[in-house]
């Protein structure tokens, strides 16, 4: 299988983790992931007003850029990359005239855009193509014994038009843990939002969400949280610290990327886990499992 990957700007940079552990897994499926040539920035979030057309052109030159790669299926893993170039895509199929002024405004591109790629989540693959059952046959080391709560957050979910699991009630991710071996812990406030960008300037509230968030995970048992947005993984991870100074009974877990587990469960090295870009460091608890 080869799959045009769209990887965004933090996977190379802050979520290298998420990044490399990805391809390493993708490799140990036998997919072909080919990132597309001359990517920008999706955009970062989905442009809400109606008459604001100018920022729909970057997620939509991405789209451009995977025709030109003779695709017509884009795969990204950041959730907010995934949630801003569908809605994007999704406004341009549904909004002819939208998209007539989007092609017009990048006339100098070789490729008029026709709304003919599917933007697609890596999550979605592994479960609708790859299948879960295929990934279950070349697991070479089951995460037995690892309590894995599994937080989605909003993006991957909302709005529920684009969204590829329920948006109350998600279980894709405890699939795919409890296809690794894991145990998949349910919690209720896995689809909470972390406080996203708040952090910039209110780390305060990232800090009380965080700890909302961690200790209602750890109160079902569970031992390391999973997650699919590089935001989610900095407010949950990183923020840590800020918690512990404002909450003094708070006690950390270590947040990483689901295709981090992907990647121990199929066999690849540890150097693609990038362990050293974390907060809390993983390594112990999966040491202790004999995972690592």
């Amino acid at each position: 299988m080869k799959l045009s990957y769209f990887p965004g700007c933090t996977l190379k940079n802050h979520a290298k983790n998420f990044e490399d552990s990805a391809i390493c897994a993708l490799k140990a499926l036998d997919v072909d992931v080919q990132e597309l040539e001359r990517w920008n920035c999706c955009g970062t979030v989905f442009s809400l007003t109606t008459d604001d057309l100018i920022h729909h052109i970057a997620p939509v030159r991405n789209l451009i850029r995977t025709k030109e790669q003779d695709s017509d299926k884009l795969m990204t893993m950041c959730a907010m990359c995934y949630n801003t170039l569908k809605r994007s895509n999704q406004r341009m199929r549904s909004n002819p005239d939208d998209l007539d002024i989007i092609n017009d405004l990048m006339y100098r591109e070789d490729v008029k855009y026709a709304g003919d790629v599917e933007v697609l989540h890596l999550l979605e693959i592994l479960k609708n193509d790859i299948k879960f059952t295929s990934i279950a046959h070349k697991i070479t080391k089951p995460l037995k014994g690892l309590q894995v709560a599994s937080y989605y957050g909003c993006y991957l979910v909302r709005p529920a038009e684009i969204g590829f699991d329920d948006a109350e009630n998600p279980v894709i991710l405890d699939e795919l843990a409890a296809v690794l071996g894991a145990t998949a812990v349910d919690f209720p406030f896995k689809v909470e939002c972390c406080g996203a960008y708040l952090t910039v300037d209110k780390p305060e509230v990232i800090a009380d969400r965080t700890y909302q968030i961690v200790t209602s995970a750890a109160k079902q048992g569970a031992e390391i949280m999973a997650v699919s947005c590089p935001l989610c993984a900095f407010n949950l991870d990183h923020r840590q610290k800020e918690t512990s100074a404002k909450y003094p009974d708070f006690k950390g877990m270590p947040v990483v990327y689901f295709t981090q587990l992907m990647a121990i469960a199929l066999g690849c090295p540890e150097k693609s886990l990038r362990f050293e870009l974390h907060h809390i460091d993983p390594k112990p608890i999966l040491k202790n499992k004999g995972l690592i």
